[in-house]
């Protein structure tokens, strides 16, 4: 034993274990012998010996692992594997047994993926059995009925040798009626990690631990001083509330050594709950948010998780960065707004979890990387890129570490495709949920012992992991981080890891990007779309006196049809944009022109008003009001065949433009009306409507002017006429009156009234009766908020 114990790379309690494997090898060297001497087997016993790997796959009955704890077990410690097994045959199993059994250790990473894809095969090799005490008994197995079991087996008992990854199985013998002879049934095969004493080299391991989240706000925001915010739907408070993803997420990474990645957008839209918001509803109307409080409790844990931890931010929105590299470079302007995007970091993480993010990594989906793909992943100030191994792929015997500068100042820090891809698919089920920690560790395990030297490990799981792929991470790292063969690093640091020189350097050509993630990408018209809202933006932005209003939610807007997480939901991602489109042009609508009918000029000269209506809550300015007149030989505006003027309308008002305009002839001109911006550039739909001029002409002024003479002269004759005939009249009243006098016995003379007194009062109030009155004030402009048309056949001031 003493001989035993000094073999290289051998414990005590593995040399005893040799020991026991060879003393029962060499007892059983004469049963052996005898067994070969007997006569051969018969066909029926033949059968019988082939029967329990008779075919390949699952066995009759199915074995679930649930639980196996420790997940790394040293010296000293017991085993503990819990689980169920289920009789899917339609013939009771009697004498069932469930047992643990320890195959050979796996050498390599490529052996641990071949037994995982035959993990439950009946037909492939399950090991030794521990067999005695450690074995648990089912008198019969009922079709269709799981039964619980529950093994603990002392370490010292399993027989584990050097360190190493051990095959693990959990097999379930028992008869049948239709064969009534002990055989494996069904069988569940996974990993136990063996690594007893600390490593001398650990591997230093870097888990990437990602807080991202679908889109769920929209450009839109209330008219207040606050801009209360809009919500697509209330899909974020579940995700936060207790339970939820995103909760899971915080509560389970808070207690591990992780690098949080995290995505602006996630953090802008859960601070923005924290305050008044609106939710969407089915028919299109919104109503009041209520979930304030779990806003706050979620970032309260989250500052606390993420305090003296290394956080990584993703540009705003998260942005997906091949759909941009090989769909969005084509379409102008594209690339700024990832710059965007980059530059909204320090206001947002910073602000929100008072932690300083870096900004010097991109993460491409899946880590798939192609020349495009860096460019454009380093335009925005990035200089680094996290991709994976499937991509870069090294052709090695032995797993290099993450970082490699792969030219012009940029690290490709390359994650561990096996590693990074153990939790996905469904783990709902608790036996899933074990085998791939199990399968993860030994992964681990296995890739430190390949050198001996340390390394540095990346791990870049799925984005957006559900609830039970979060919590087995959680238990994976938790392990991981307790083992004797690992410790934590974060990313910064295996970025700047010394980088192995033999590792690939070269990215690979856009002709292996995986056609599965082509598919899933944004189109160009994706891009073509954001453009051209991004356009109108620019042109309504200059009218407005608070641009800040409308150009920040907007902009964060169009950062979030870019995201990734629109990948495989391209009718979501198109009905989004169209709504954020719509949406703005709305806004540009309620800067327009009233619509106005035909207008009717009688004379040479008069003034057109204009209503320009202003809807928005803010004031507009910097806007041009042209007015045109499509026939300026018949009707000129201000002198020439246009005019301008400028506009500046209060929010909530409207404002009337005046033009002077001078007709030269009779007849319809069509006049047109449209507002431009201050650099020249239309604004808003034209208003066109007709201008009829009714112009008196020379001649009948003539005929006017000979008119007005002839009942001039015709006055002055009755005037001479009536003179005439006062003159007769008063010389024979005064002939009269001296004969009364004569014979009057008072002899008073009074003073007669001359006729021309009363003519000159009958002419000074005819004079009166017919002079023109003033004309009044002119009626004031359109009324604020009026969008009626104005009335029709309107005339215009004089």
């Amino acid at each position: 034993m003493a001989e035993a114990a000094d073999f290289q790379g051998t414990s005590a309690s593995p040399a005893r274990r040799w020991l026991r494997r060879t003393g029962a090898l060499l007892a059983g060297a004469p049963l052996l012998t005898g067994l070969l001497q007997l006569p051969a087997a018969t066909p029926a016993d033949a059968a019988r010996q082939e029967s329990p790997q008779a075919s390949s796959g699952a066995g009759s009955v199915s074995v679930a692992v649930d639980s196996l704890s420790p997940s790394t077990p040293t010296e000293g410690d017991t085993v503990t594997v819990t689980g169920t097994v289920t009789n899917n045959g339609k013939q009771p199993v009697t004498d069932a047994h469930v047992d643990l059994r320890v195959g050979p250790s796996l050498d390599t990473r490529s052996s641990i993926d071949a037994l995982a894809k035959k993990s439950d095969d009946v037909q492939g090799p399950a090991g030794e059995a521990v067999g005695g005490k450690y074995t648990e008994k089912f008198s019969k197995l009922i079709p269709g009925v799981a039964e619980p079991f529950n093994i603990s087996v002392p370490v010292d008992e399993l027989d584990l040798g050097q360190d190493g990854v051990y095959q693990l199985a959990v097999a379930l013998s028992g008869e049948t009626a239709a064969q009534p002879w002990d055989q494996v049934l069904g069988v569940q095969r996974t990993f136990l990690p063996w690594q007893p004493e600390e490593a001398r080299a650990k591997t230093k391991t870097t888990f990437l631990w990602p807080l991202v989240s679908d889109v769920h706000m929209t450009a839109e925001t209330g008219s207040n001083e606050q801009q209360t915010p809009v919500f697509d739907n209330d899909d974020l408070a579940e995700e936060i509330s207790p339970g939820g993803r995103l909760e899971q997420m915080v509560s389970l990474g808070k207690g591990l050594d992780v690098t949080w990645v995290i995505d602006p957008d996630l953090l802008a839209s859960v601070d923005a709950m924290t305050k008044n918001y609106q939710v969407r509803d089915e028919d299109g109307t919104t109503t009041s948010g209520r979930n304030q409080a779990v806003a706050k409790q979620w970032l309260s844990e989250l500052q606390q998780a993420v305090a003296g931890k290394e956080v990584v931010a993703l540009p705003f929105g998260d942005p997906d960065l091949a759909s941009l590299a090989h769909h969005g470079t084509t379409v102008t302007g594209s690339l700024s707004h990832l710059k965007e995007a980059t530059d909204a970091v320090d206001n947002t993480v910073q602000t929100i979890l008072h932690v300083k993010p870096s900004t010097d990594f991109a993460w491409p989906v899946d880590g798939a990387v192609d020349p495009s793909i860096m460019k454009v992943a380093t335009s925005a100030g990035a200089d680094k890129v996290i991709a994976r191994s499937d991509s870069l792929q090294d052709n090695l015997s032995y797993t290099p570490s993450a970082a490699r500068p792969i030219g012009g100042g940029t690290m490709a820090v390359v994650a561990d495709s096996r590693m990074s891809t153990a939790f996905q698919g469904n783990l709902t089920k608790a036996s899933a949920s074990t085998l791939a920690v199990q399968r993860f560790l030994a992964q681990s395990l296995t890739l430190g012992l390949q050198t001996g030297k340390q390394r540095s490990v990346v791990v870049a799981p799925q984005r957006t992991p559900s609830v039970n792929q979060a919590q087995a991470m959680a238990e994976a790292l938790g392990a991981l981080q307790g083992g004797n063969w690992s410790e934590s690093q974060d990313l910064t640091a295996a970025a700047k890891a010394k980088p192995d020189p033999a590792a690939n350097r070269k990215v690979p050509p856009a002709s292996v990007y995986p056609s599965s993630l082509r598919k899933q990408e944004l189109p160009r018209a994706a891009f073509g779309q954001i453009a051209r809202t991004q356009g109108k933006l620019d042109n309504f932005k200059v009218i407005l006196t608070d641009q800040s209003r409308v150009v920040t939610p907007f902009g964060r807007a169009m950062n979030r049809e870019m995201s990734t997480s629109w990948r495989g939901r391209g009718v979501a991602a198109a009905g989004y944009r169209g709504d954020v489109e719509k949406y703005l042009n709305g806004l540009i609508d309620g800067v327009k022109l009233i619509k106005k009918t035909e207008t009717k000029l009688s004379g040479r000269s008069a003034t057109i008003p204009v209503t320009v209506q202003n809807n928005l809550v803010q004031g507009v300015k910097n806007l041009e009001l042209r007015l045109t007149s499509q026939n300026p030989t018949r009707l000129k505006i201000g002198g020439d065949a246009y005019g301008e003027q400028p506009v500046a309308v209060n929010g909530g008002h409207s404002q009337s433009v005046k033009f002077t305009t001078s007709a030269n002839a009779n007849g319809r001109a069509e006049v047109v009306a449209q507002l431009y911006t201050e650099d020249g550039q239309k604004y808003g739909e034209a208003v066109t409507f007709d201008v009829k001029v009714t112009e008196v002409t020379a001649t009948v002024m003539l005929v006017i002017g000979g008119g007005v003479l002839l009942l001039v002269l015709a006055g002055f004759r009755m005037y001479t006429q009536r003179k005439r005939a006062a003159a007769r009249e008063a010389a024979e009243d005064a002939t009269t009156e001296a004969e009364d006098d004569v014979d009057s016995p008072v002899g008073a003379a009074q003073k007669p009234e001359a006729p021309g007194d009363r003519l000159k009062e009958e002419s000074e109030a005819g004079s009166r009766a017919d002079a023109p009155q003033q004309p009044s004030d002119p009626a004031p402009d359109t009324a604020p908020e009026s969008a009626d048309p104005s009335g029709a056949g309107e005339r215009v001031d004089r």
